[in-house]
């Protein structure tokens, strides 16, 4: 394609996407048994609502929201609720979770509500509807959706972007999303657009996706507020902000938001589940996923329930090979390292990648080269901030604004002396965030 847009910085990695970009959606076996974690969002967790020894229907509320920035969760099976306490979770923490058994009968709550004519509802009702229904962003951040479809007074929405980017090494499961369900996810984009009141979209999608990008401009052929970019393949081209100044030549500035430069940029899976939620009143209780990495059987996308155990899904796709020597959450680039199996599959788990092969370089010292600084989205200075980490240096990394760093990796990916460049950064953040929470309850 010609004219494909991009943002400056970013790398190259290698795509691994063949092992699964052929592989349709399969649904997953239903479990035997879901860790439901509370906490699956940006935001306070949910309440739980429900005790030791009920039987609850797949659907079924069984958290309720604890203010504004939070969501509700729902049993994503029908059976026992045989526990409610702190489990693993993918994120690194125990985190309180409902643990339902299944009743094998997969018997749903019922629901009268079915809005066909859904184009009729206020911005507002589209909300809480959204909100009710669980849905958070299915990109990796997890943010609740309802609180990123609600704009600042201030802040008027002109565009929605669609990312259907998937930058990330070996995920393909939005890939499959966009080639099976467009129509869906096309519906997905007209609600959001209708929540923010804006008057175009803009679909995204890398250039290496050319049979979905053929899919989608047919669909949006008779859509004329809608229009579909072709976007260079690099990463990070999904992150929200590169998308913007790659699609719209629109800087949103360090500290600020989308909002601030009248655009919303969303997931083709969060489009998803916001039509079936808006649509069918389906809340978000299953995700589609990529399960992949030299120690899988076979590689799969499927379509797994909301606390499934990874290890239960692994045996989805044929077992282990080998001894796996390292377990993501996620990708390569931006995923989380597990140390078991017995965690749950949540709403931001995109992927489980696991590999037999990991090659482990020690650190060495900083040689001055500048790759970092060449490749870096935004604009950082990812040496200085890791060597004043080093030293403790805690004012000297904040001036170096590390809070603006979206943890994309492609700084570690280049550097030759192999510095874990965005776990000092991480650990910067982290201090200079206990920092700032000592100094207001000092001051208070």
């Amino acid at each position: 394609m010609k004219g494909l847009s991009t943002f400056k910085g970013g790398v190259h990695p290698p795509y691994f996407k063949e092992l699964t970009s052929g592989k349709p959606l399969r649904r997953a076996s239903l479990p035997k048994r879901v860790v439901i974690p509370l906490s699956q969002h940006t935001g306070k967790p949910a309440k739980p609502i429900v005790k030791i020894g009920d039987e609850v229907k797949t659907g079924q509320m069984i958290g309720e929201s604890e203010g504004f920035i939070s969501l509700p969760v729902h049993s994503s099976l029908s059976g026992k609720v045989a526990d409610i306490k702190p489990w693993s979770h993918p994120l690194g923490r125990n985190v309180l979770s409902v643990i339902i058994e299944s009743d094998g009968r997969d018997e749903w709550v019922s629901c009268s509500a079915h809005d066909e004519d859904y184009f009729r509802l206020s911005p507002q009702e589209l909300r809480e509807i959204i909100k009710n229904g669980g849905v958070a962003g299915l990109g990796g951040a997890a943010f609740p959706t309802h609180v990123k479809l609600t704009p600042p007074e201030n802040c008027e929405i002109d565009t929605v972007i669609l990312n259907g980017c998937e930058c990330e090494p070996y995920l393909t499961c939005d890939h499959r999303l966009m080639l099976e369900y467009p129509r869906e996810i096309l519906e997905g984009l007209k609600i959001i657009m209708q929540t923010v009141n804006a008057d175009r979209a803009i679909v995204g999608v890398e250039a290496n996706k050319s049979d979905a990008i053929s899919i989608l401009k047919e669909e949006i052929r008779r859509e004329p507020n809608i229009d579909l970019v072709g976007l260079k393949v690099k990463y990070p081209q999904g992150a929200e902000k590169h998308l913007i100044d790659a699609i719209l030549k629109r800087r949103v500035p360090p500290g600020k938001l989308p909002f601030d430069v009248g655009v919303v940029v969303d997931n083709v899976g969060t489009a998803f589940a916001i039509r079936h939620a808006v649509k069918r009143r389906i809340p978000l209780i299953e995700r589609a996923i990529t399960v992949t990495g030299s120690a899988i059987k076979e590689p799969q996308n499927l379509w797994v329930r909301i606390g499934t155990l990874f290890g239960d899904i692994i045996s989805e796709c044929g077992g282990l090979l080998g001894n796996p020597e390292k377990i993501v959450a996620g990708g390569p680039m931006m995923g989380i390292a597990q140390h078991t199996l017995d965690v749950p599959l949540i709403k931001g788990t995109s992927g489980i990648l696991v590999m037999n092969e990991v090659e482990t370089i020690p650190e060495g010292e900083c040689i001055r080269c500048g790759k970092c600084v060449d490749v870096c989205p935004v604009y950082l200075m990812p040496t200085l901030i890791a060597q004043n980490v080093k030293h403790k240096d805690w004012e000297s990394v904040r001036r170096y604004n590390p809070f603006d760093c979206m943890e994309c990796g492609s700084c570690a990916y280049v550097c030759p002396a192999k510095i874990p460049l965005v776990q000092y950064i991480k650990w910067g953040k982290e201090e200079l965030s206990k920092k700032t929470v000592a100094e207001e309850r000092s001051s208070a």
